[in-house]
């Protein structure tokens, strides 16, 4: 399919199809350039403004082979005014012209790039408008918070008006409750990037040998030489539909070997910051966040403090671990048809919540105005109303051409 896009897409359309179809109806047309035939397809024309993009729009239905696509583009690069699109140029004509808004360009371009089923849900729901309905809803309280304040702030010479209603900071509180209840959801970042569980320990604990049998080939070199794995090995990969960055790091103990020592370093920040640890040492030793692996079960009893006993040489309790691993990183994904913040967007909430939780703690009515503005301004931030100038060109870059 090719999608022309702009004043000038009825004229590309007479020019190659001969007419304009009846708006919204798929019609057959032999697409010709003078006499030479093009192809023989299905054409749609949809005037501006109900479009995909907000302007006129043309598109035309090929036939797949390379060579009369190429045919059609060359005919449509001749008429005058016309020039292939940028990537993501479509998406942008249609935020920039208020068909969707940037919550839904966002929820576009994951959609694209999904590769799981939570994904491709995760992306249609904000595509579809999920998080700016529950934003305009927000800002619908907020409008209703601030209107009591104004009318407080130009009444309170009188009388017989009191400074606020009753409710006002019941109102106030229950909204700033519910956005913080939606900062503590997982972020949308571990959907997209995976769950990052690493794989630490002391020196010839087992671990390469564990990393391999979950990855399921010889990822990591495994000896016994202490220290033989000295960096950050990751593998991604797919664990129960769950997706998964499985880290391998070096064994840690006190080293003066100047390269074992940064990769010493590297496997504690790793540790520090994943969203899961598979501990292989002493289980009294095992950081928060962590799964306690007796990692040789075959040579011995288990500590009566691990939470699972394997051994990678015969296969015992491997199953029974990554089972754990899925239940524990499904804990930490968003729910079934729950809308997950990305990290912009969560920094546009933040900036609400702290505004709401300081006009409740003011008395000074143009202060509480002030805060509500600067909530109402984050939450035009979200959807792409205001400020997001810098944002766009990041966005849409990264989709394709045609979109």
């Amino acid at each position: 399919m090719i999608r022309v896009s702009g004043g000038r897409a009825g004229e590309a359309l007479v020019g190659l199809a001969g007419a304009l179809p009846e708006p919204r109806v798929a019609t057959v047309k032999l697409l010709k350039e003078k006499d030479d035939v093009l192809d023989r397809g299905l054409v749609l024309w949809f005037p501006a403004p109900q479009s995909a993009t907000g302007e006129d729009v043309a598109e035309l239905h090929l036939h797949g082979g390379r060579a009369v696509v190429a045919r059609v583009k060359r005919a449509l690069a001749a008429l005058p005014g016309l020039r292939e699109a940028k990537p993501g140029e479509f998406t942008r004509r249609a935020f920039e012209n208020g068909r969707i808004d940037l919550a839904e360009a966002e929820g576009l371009g994951d959609l694209l790039l999904a590769e799981t089923e939570s994904q491709r849900r995760m992306a249609l729901a904000l595509a579809g408008g999920a998080l700016s309905r529950q934003v305009a809803a927000w800002r619908d309280s907020l409008l209703q918070l601030a209107a009591m304040v104004e009318a407080a702030l130009d009444f309170s010479d009188e009388d017989d008006v009191a400074p606020l209603p009753g409710d006002f900071a019941v109102r106030l509180a229950a909204l700033s409750e519910e956005i913080g209840a939606w900062l503590q959801r997982p972020p949308a970042e571990r959907l997209k990037d995976g769950v990052r569980v690493v794989v630490a320990g002391p020196p010839n604990a087992g671990k390469s040998s564990l990393f391999n049998a979950i990855v399921g080939r010889d990822a990591a070199i495994v000896s016994a030489s202490p220290g033989t794995t000295r960096d950050l090995i990751e593998a991604p990969l797919m664990l129960g539909g769950v997706p998964i960055v499985l880290i391998d790091t070096a064994g840690l103990r006190e080293s003066k070997d100047e390269i074992e020592a940064e990769g010493i370093a590297r496997a504690q920040a790793a540790a520090a910051s994943a969203d899961l640890v598979l501990w292989l040492g002493p289980p009294a030793g095992a950081p928060d966040k962590a799964i306690r692996v007796h990692a040789k079960a075959d040579l011995g009893l288990a500590p009566a403090e691990s939470d699972v006993a394997i051994s990678t040489l015969s296969g015992l309790g491997v199953d029974g671990l990554v089972r754990l691993v899925i239940q524990a990183s499904t804990t930490l994904l968003p729910a079934e048809g729950e809308v997950a913040l990305n990290a912009r967007q969560r920094g546009a909430l933040r900036e609400a919540s702290a505004a709401l939780s300081q006009a409740l703690e003011m008395e000074d009515l143009l202060l509480v105005a002030e805060a509500l503005r600067i909530a109402r301004t984050a939450f035009d931030h979200i959807v792409g109303a205001t400020g997001v100038e810098a944002v766009l060109d990041t966005l849409f870059e990264r989709f394709c051409i045609g979109k």
